[in-house]
């Protein structure tokens, strides 16, 4: 087998494992390492530029720079060097890298861990829970709002974690999954609108827009019939998508949020906490029903089933692209 069609396979490769062993955590992990690199960049720029807002624009748009090609640039030096020794060499590492970009059986064991937090240990715990996977403040949460934040959850991410760093790879391989995650490790670590971040992350944010723009929406397509093939409510997801796509400050989030609200029949969204200071934030979705524990469930085979789609669309154009 040539470059192409090892490169093409390792992403196959990648989802598989992805699917049977998770996210595994580890000092090695390549997101791990990322991390590191931004907090030793950011100790490393800050001082070196004005504390002005212009000065910790321009430290942060040097980070912009540096963490997404230092990443890139090493795992594209790894898989020449892999590839040197041997094509199946190449093969193992690029679908190691691959793997280690997609994190769609996390997002599964991580949300259905509130949902079990909820049944065992009551709401106490389940708040606990799910502070661990978003970011606002979940102390005085109702069970209601606890749910609400993990089908959330799982519905953004479902083209930030999986559909989003399959089409980097779709382009360009392995060396595209670990330039988009830098870009989103990055966001998710200096994208924040307070004191310590509104200057410095500002270009990380928009980065991580721009990279996230078009899979966002190809997600949320691939999400609107995943409802149909899932017997979900097919038409009002394409109903509230078309509505409510635009219902967040990130010009992506809403995307595929508004399509699971209108499969579910739920309201997502609404005004939120953050830091102590509550603020107003639109609805997404009709209340239809009241949202439930199972909605965790549903929103994860429902991220499984826009996965698979975009993997199938892949695999038509790789034969296509055979036969031509």
């Amino acid at each position: 087998m040539g470059l192409y069609a090892l490169t093409a396979v390792s992403v196959f490769g990648g989802f598989l494992l992805d699917c049977l062993l998770g996210d595994p955590l580890s000092r090695a992990h390549p997101v791990v390492l990322m991390g590191k690199l931004i907090s030793f960049l950011e100790k490393s720029l800050r001082p070196r530029f004005p504390k002005t807002p212009r000065g910790e624009r321009t430290a942060g748009t040097v980070l912009a720079i540096l963490v997404p090609l230092i990443s890139a640039s090493i795992g594209f030096l790894l898989l020449y060097l892999a590839w040197r020794v041997h094509p199946w060499v190449y093969f193992v590492l690029s679908a190691f890298f691959c793997w280690q970009c997609f994190a769609a059986r996390c997002l599964m064991t991580e949300s259905k861990k509130v949902v079990s937090c909820l049944e065992k240990e009551g709401l106490e715990a389940g708040r606990r829970q799910v502070a661990m996977l978003v970011g606002r403040d979940t102390g005085r949460l109702s069970e209601e709002q606890v749910i609400k934040a993990a089908v959330e959850t799982v519905a953004e991410n479902t083209s930030d974690g999986v559909v989003a760093p399959l089409c980097w790879m779709i382009l360009f391989g392995a060396v595209g999954g670990l330039f988009y995650k830098a870009v989103n490790t990055m966001d998710s670590m200096v994208g924040y609108k307070n004191d310590r971040y509104l200057y410095f992350g500002r270009t990380a944010a928009k980065l991580d827009d721009g990279v996230n723009y078009v899979p966002a929406r190809l997600s949320a397509l691939a999400m609107v019939s995943a409802a149909y093939l899932l017997k979900l409510d097919g038409p009002n997801a394409w109903r509230i998508w078309r509505r409510d796509r635009r219902n967040h400050a990130s010009p992506n989030s809403a995307q595929t949020e508004s399509v699971c609200a209108g499969a579910l029949g739920v309201q997502l969204g609404g005004s939120a906490s953050y830091f102590g200071k509550l603020f107003a934030k639109p609805t997404i979705g009709d209340p239809i029903r009241p949202i439930e524990r199972a909605d965790v469930d549903r929103a994860c085979r429902l991220m499984y089933g826009t996965s698979g789609l975009v993997l199938v669309l892949y695999s038509v154009i790789l034969l296509l692209g055979g036969m031509l």
